[in-house]
C-alpha cells in the first residue's frame, strides 16, 4: 500500500505540472509573446505531440526496462522541460518555449504508461479498481482546481510564477519515484522492435473487450475535442452568456471528476463494471443533449449542471476500463497495448478539433454540437452493442482465460 501511496504522490507532480501547462501556455503564448493564433496552435499542438511520437516507443519500453527507473525518467524529462520552459520566458524565447513544453509533455507520457504497467504488479486482483481510482484522483482535482485558480489570478501573478509551479510540481514527481521500489519484470521477447509494436496492435485488434475499449475512447475524445471548439461560440451567440462561462464549466468538469473518482473507488466493490461500462459514454450523451437544448438568455447552473455530468460519468468509467485493460493483458505485453490505445485516443483528438470546428464554422455553433452529441452517441453504442456489457466481474478477467471467454461468448451467440 505504501507504493502505492507513493505512486499517487509522483501522480500529483505529474498531473499538476501537466495542467499548468495545458492551461497556461495558450494564455502565455498571446499574453506573454504575443503570438498569433497560428502560433498558438502550434504550441497547443506542440503539447499532445508526445502522445502520438512517444506513447509507442514508451511503451515498448515499458515492456522492456525496469519500470521503477522509467518512472524516475520522467520526472527528470518534465522538469527539464518546464525548467526550460521558465528561462525561455526570462529570455523571451518562444523558440526555447515550444521546445520545452513539448519536452515536458514526453515526460507525462511515460509516467502514466509507466504507472498502468506497475499498479497490476503491486495490487492484488480485487484491489486494482481502487488502486487506479487513487492515481486517478490527482488528475481530477488537478483538472478542477488548476483551470479555476489560473484563470482567476493569471494576470495578477507574473507568467514565470506559475511555470515556476510546474518546476516545482515535476521536483515532486521525482521525489516519490525516487522512493519507489523495484517491480517484477518479464524477460523482454527477443524479436524486433517493428514486431512488438505489431504484436501490441494486434492483440488489441482481436480482444473482445480491448477493441470495444478503444473505439468507444476513440469517439469519445473525437466528441470532446470537438466540443472545446464549439463551447465558445455556443456560450456566446447561442447562450448569449459571458465567457467566463466556458472557464466555470471547465472546473465543473473537474470538480465532477474527483466525485466520480471518488465514487469508484469507495464502491468498486459494490458496483458491476459493466453498468460502469455503459454508464459513462452514456452519460455523456446525456450531457450533450443538455447543453444542445440550453435556451437563449438561460441561467448558466444548467450549462454547469450538464458540464459536471460530462465529467463524472466518463470519470468513473476511465477507471474502470484501466482496470480490464490491465487484468486481461498478459504483464509482458501491457506497455505495448496502453500505448497503443493511448496513441489512437489522443490521435483523435486533433481531427475532433478540427471537424468541430468545420461544422461549427459553416454551419453554425448549434450543428457544432449536434455533431458533438451524434459522436458522444456512436462511443456508447460500441459500448452498448459488444462485449463490455457481459463484464460483471474484475474476478473473472485474466489473460488465461480470455480463450475460454471468447469461446463462451460464441457459444451463447
Amino acid at each position: 500500500m505504501q507504493t502505492i501511496s507513493r505512486l499517487t504522490g509522483a501522480a500529483y507532480g505529474v498531473h499538476l505540472s501537466d495542467q499548468v501547462a495545458l492551461v497556461s501556455v495558450p494564455l502565455i503564448a498571446a499574453l506573454v509573446f504575443g503570438a498569433s493564433p497560428e502560433v498558438i496552435g502550434i504550441l497547443v499542438a506542440c503539447q499532445s505531440m508526445a502522445h502520438l511520437v512517444g506513447s509507442i516507443p514508451f511503451g515498448i519500453l515499458v515492456d522492456s526496462v525496469q519500470q521503477r527507473n522509467l518512472t524516475i525518467a520522467a520526472g527528470m524529462v518534465s522538469l527539464i522541460g518546464f525548467t526550460g520552459a521558465l528561462v525561455a520566458i526570462m529570455l523571451d524565447s518562444i523558440l526555447v518555449f515550444g521546445a520545452s513544453v513539448t519536452i515536458a509533455g514526453f515526460g507525462g507520457v511515460l509516467f502514466v504508461l509507466s504507472a498502468l504497467s506497475i499498479l497490476p504488479k503491486i495490487s492484488s486482483r480485487e484491489g486494482l479498481a481502487k488502486a487506479n481510482a487513487a492515481i486517478e484522483v490527482p488528475r481530477a482535482i488537478a483538472s478542477f482546481v488548476v483551470p479555476l485558480l489560473i484563470g482567476l489570478y493569471f494576470t495578477a501573478v507574473p507568467p514565470a510564477l506559475i511555470i515556476a509551479v510546474a518546476v516545482i510540481a515535476s521536483l515532486v514527481t521525482l521525489g516519490f519515484t525516487s522512493a519507489l521500489p523495484a517491480v517484477v519484470m518479464q524477460p523482454p521477447a527477443n524479436s524486433h522492435v517493428f514486431k512488438r509494436i505489431v504484436e501490441g496492435g494486434a492483440f488489441v485488434l482481436r480482444h473482445r473487450l480491448l477493441l470495444p475499449i478503444s473505439f468507444c475512447a476513440i469517439f469519445w475524445n473525437l466528441a470532446f475535442a470537438a466540443l472545446l471548439v464549439v463551447l465558445v461560440p455556443v456560450i456566446r451567440q447561442v447562450y448569449m452568456m459571458d465567457p467566463g462561462a466556458f472557464g466555470i464549466g471547465l472546473s465543473a468538469f473537474g470538480l465532477a471528476m474527483i466525485f466520480g473518482t471518488w465514487v469508484i473507488g469507495r464502491f468498486s466493490d459494490h458496483i458491476a463494471p459493466n453498468l460502469i461500462l455503459l454508464f459513462g459514454p452514456g452519460s455523456s450523451v446525456l450531457a450533450a443533449l443538455g447543453m444542445a437544448l440550453i435556451p437563449t438568455g438561460n441561467s448558466p447552473l444548467l450549462f454547469y449542471a450538464c458540464a459536471f455530468l460530462l465529467g463524472f460519468g466518463p470519470s468513473m468509467w476511465l477507471v474502470a476500463q484501466n482496470s480490464v485493460r490491465q487484468l486481461v493483458t498478459p504483464s509482458e505485453r501491457l506497455g505495448r497495448v496502453n500505448a497503443v490505445i493511448q496513441t489512437a485516443i489522443y490521435g483523435i483528438r486533433p481531427l475532433g478539433a478540427l471537424a468541430g470546428g468545420l461544422v461549427a464554422g459553416t454551419l453554425g455553433p448549434q450543428s457544432g454540437l449536434v455533431f458533438v452529441v451524434l459522436a458522444f452517441a456512436a462511443s456508447f453504442l460500441v459500448a452498448l452493442f459488444s462485449d463490455l456489457r457481459s463484464v460483471r466481474s474484475y474476478s473473472e478477467l485474466s489473460p488465461e482465460d480470455e480463450r475460454a471467454l471468447k469461446d463462451s461468448a460464441m457459444m451463447t451467440e
